[in-house]
């Protein structure tokens, strides 16, 4: 009986973590960018002893599902989509490392630094934070050139201050950290983001999340009710374990 036990108390820990990514993934439904968690479950046999009769239920959650979300038109200037599924913007992560994201929903803080909407400095194509003076109009070409009219000039003459850096990757090889953030699996140089070069960006329009909200919910439901199966194969062993405890009392 202990085999069935094992088996459901191993389910049941993997549904939780399902339901947490599924969860994670509804709470980011409005979120700019954002990649929709992936899981799943396979079988881990546990070695040990002679006779390898227990199974153990493995639920993973980490990878992410790289396909683009749809597209929406804003109008500000400082929005901008990614001209495809292998680039990334370069921003600086709590460390002060580079990191990347597809978070590209721009906005300006009280020093004039770039950020993006989670609050963390974009960076330039030759990793530095890019920080932008006093303007009057603000524009971003196609290649992540950011050109500004300086303020208090009369002229209207528009110069480039800065180019966001946007790298090339292929998501396969990038995992998302804890902070959402992306970074390489390898640390091999050669393996490593290269910038990216011509038209990369849309200015004007974001990528929004590509959650599918309704799959997501379908997602929890049956997970919520696998949990419940483990819950009831978990009870009825213990019942069944009583059970046979008593027999063996009253003989």
């Amino acid at each position: 009986m202990d085999k069935a036990l094992y088996v459901a108390m191993s389910g049941a820990q993997a549904n939780l973590r399902a339901q947490a990514a599924v969860s994670h993934n509804l709470a980011n439904v409005s979120t700019a960018g954002f990649k929709a968690l992936l899981h799943a479950t396979e079988a881990f046999p546990a070695k040990g002893g002679e006779v390898g009769s227990r199974t153990y239920t493995m639920g993973d959650v980490g990878g992410f599902d790289a396909t683009g979300g749809s597209l929406q038109t804003t109008g500000n200037p400082l929005d901008f989509a990614l001209n495809g599924a292998d680039l990334w913007m370069s921003v600086a992560d709590r460390g002060g490392k580079p990191a990347y994201t597809r978070a590209t929903d721009l906005k300006l803080d009280a020093t004039g630094r770039l950020m993006n909407g989670r609050g963390e400095p974009v960076l330039d194509d030759s990793g530095q934070p890019v920080a932008l003076p006093p303007f009057q109009s603000l524009s971003v070409g196609g290649d992540g050139t950011v050109a500004i009219v300086a303020l208090g000039d009369a002229t209207g003459t528009a110069q480039n201050v800065a180019r966001i850096g946007v790298v090339r990757a292929d998501p396969t090889k990038l995992q998302r950290g804890e902070d959402g953030l992306f970074r390489p699996t390898s640390t091999d140089p050669a393996a490593q983001p290269q910038a990216a070069a011509g038209e990369v960006l849309m200015s004007g329009v974001l990528e929004n999340s590509n959650v599918n909200a309704t799959e997501q919910l379908v997602a929890m439901i049956s997970l919520s009710r696998q949990f419940e199966m483990n819950l009831k194969v978990i009870r009825s062993g213990d019942e069944n374990a009583q059970a046979a405890n008593t027999l063996l009392r009253a003989r």
